[in-house]
């Protein structure tokens, strides 16, 4: 094999370094123009949806506002961009927005082919099954030679596929480019057969004229990391929407509150409380932020109990149990790593 000369590989370093720096300076961007650029679904309650004032609330726009708040100060600082499956990583990949948080699930492929760093998980998912009462099936495995309504351009399609093959049964797909159009053909009669990931059938669910007419089946076929994507080639940008979403599962965590944060950030004698308020250290200058950057997500957004409970637990109409979603220390997943 022959070897590189050194100029050569010089070459080969400014070629790369170019490459990275194409999609640098993210944070540079975001303060110069003042807001956030974030992608959200174009509609799924408790996730991304919009109020009578146009007002966007959801856990995964949650994530948007505390990135907005960790790095403006603000979290209503926010451009939402509605993207449906097919359109959300071309948008993300093209620059038309610099952080996505969608319902979208971390895959292995998804992770090493298309330029993007998953930046956590906020919500622990899997795929199932809503179908109307009225046809009386009561487990997934009755479904052989049922037709099925489905997203394009999600993993649910090739979920759907491993699980009726795995279990010799055979069924008719009939997809849709929106959640919109999927309820539609199902609500329509297109199909016998909802399938999507397990929330997004509480959520639709609760869109239909008479919810209790349809039931959600108790197998889960898959696993579904959901959580915010960045472009690759911006550290600093993947580590800033990552440790956002880690300051709100750590707030949680050590109890700190929206409503109790002022108080801790004077009085908490918690070393941890401290550096992660601002109030000992300068763990902000890693991040290139203010000093008070997880305090403003705190404040303004709440920790991730908070924000759970206000778009999706059980006082809301979707009536979600926090189950893998809980705390580990509460038999869950959300887990943190330690503000040190």
């Amino acid at each position: 094999m022959r070897l590189l000369s050194k100029v050569a590989i010089s070459a080969l370093l400014a070629a790369s370094t170019l490459a990275l720096s194409a999609n640098a300076g993210t944070l540079q961007d975001t303060l110069k123009q003042g807001y956030l650029k974030c992608g959200i679904n174009t509609g799924l309650p408790g996730f991304a949806e919009a109020d009578s004032s146009g007002k966007w609330h959801g856990l995964d726009v949650d994530v948007c506002r505390a990135v907005a708040a960790a790095v403006l100060g603000d979290a209503s600082k926010v451009k939402y961009v509605n993207l449906n499956a097919k359109e959300r990583f071309t948008a993300l990949q093209s620059g038309e927005i610099d952080l996505l948080s969608r319902n979208t699930t971390w895959t292995e492929t998804r992770d090493t082919s298309l330029g993007l760093n998953f930046a956590g998980v906020n919500y622990y998912d899997g795929q199932g099954f809503m179908v109307h009462k009225a046809i009386g099936v009561k487990s997934a495995l009755e479904l052989d030679g049922a037709s099925v309504c489905l997203q394009a351009g999600t993993t649910t399609e090739l979920n759907l596929a491993d699980y009726f093959r795995s279990h010799g049964m055979k069924y008719k797909l009939v997809s849709y480019d929106t959640n919109d159009q999927v309820l539609n053909g199902y609500i329509t009669g297109r199909c016998d057969v909802l399938t999507t990931d397990q929330s997004q059938l509480y959520s639709l669910r609760v869109k239909m004229k008479h919810p209790e007419k349809s039931v959600v089946l108790p197998e889960i076929i898959s696993k579904e990391p959901l959580g915010p994507v960045v472009r690759q080639g911006d550290d600093e940008w993947f580590n800033i929407v990552k440790w956002s979403f880690f300051a709100m599962v750590a707030a949680e965590e050590k109890g700190i509150t929206s409503k109790n944060v002022d108080d801790l950030k004077a009085h908490s004698k918690d070393p941890e409380i401290k550096r992660m308020l601002g109030v000992e250290g300068n763990m902000a200058a890693n991040l290139h932020l203010k000093k008070d950057w997880l305090y403003n997500i705190i404040k303004q957004v709440g920790n991730y109990g908070e924000s759970f409970d206000r778009n999706v637990g059980p006082k809301t109409p979707l009536k979600i149990k926090r189950g893998l979603n809980a705390l580990w220390k509460n038999g869950g997943l959300q887990y943190s790593p330690p503000f040190r």
